[in-house]
């Protein structure tokens, strides 16, 4: 819970990532609140008042994956939406100038995109989903020990990670009022 809060405040991507984690750990889990609760707050050494919000933020979670209908597999609305938004904030910076920095980053990971679609078999998402994706498949790898497809998406992961937290970056300022994008 409080890892989710700072992740939130202060990058997006990393709060995206972080979320999609927890939803594969608590599908890893059954949703089981003794497990859950076994394996993600008490470790925590928090006192019992925290142990608590700490518990019912996992199970709240738990509970809106589970009305979302993705127990199995998928990711919650409200980290797609998210990414909606980036791919947004991604479409304004492509054509305006305050994006100049931002598309010369994107230039080259454009070109490999539709290799990434082939290896990650995802046609009909957005290029920003895709790199969220992307990103996260490779992690999964690395936590598993699979090589058989982190060799064709590592090369763009070095691409992919200075674009997203380039984004990630400029989202927050936008948010924050730091930066006017028409302005």
């Amino acid at each position: 819970m409080y890892i989710a809060q700072q992740k939130r405040k202060e990058n997006i991507a990393e709060y995206i990532l972080y979320l999609w984690q927890l939803e594969d750990l608590l599908r890893a889990l059954k949703f089981s609140p003794e497990a859950i609760y076994n394996t993600l707050v008490e470790p925590n050494g928090c006192d019992e008042q925290e142990k608590q919000q700490i518990f019912m933020w996992y199970m709240s979670l738990a509970g809106l994956i589970k009305e979302e209908g993705k127990s199995e597999q998928g990711h919650l609305s409200h980290t797609l939406h998210l990414i909606a938004d980036m791919e947004n904030l991604h479409n304004q910076l492509l054509n305006l100038p305050v994006g100049a920095t931002y598309r010369t980053l994107w230039a080259p990971l454009k070109e490999e995109l539709s290799r990434l679609r082939i290896v990650l078999a995802r046609d009909g998402v957005g290029d920003i989903e895709l790199c969220f994706r992307a990103l996260y498949a490779t992690m999964l790898y690395r936590i598993k020990g699979d090589q058989s497809k982190s060799g064709a998406i590592e090369d763009v992961v070095t691409l992919i990670s200075p674009v997203i937290a380039t984004l990630a970056d400029m989202y927050r300022k936008v948010e924050c009022g730091e930066i006017d994008l028409f302005g």
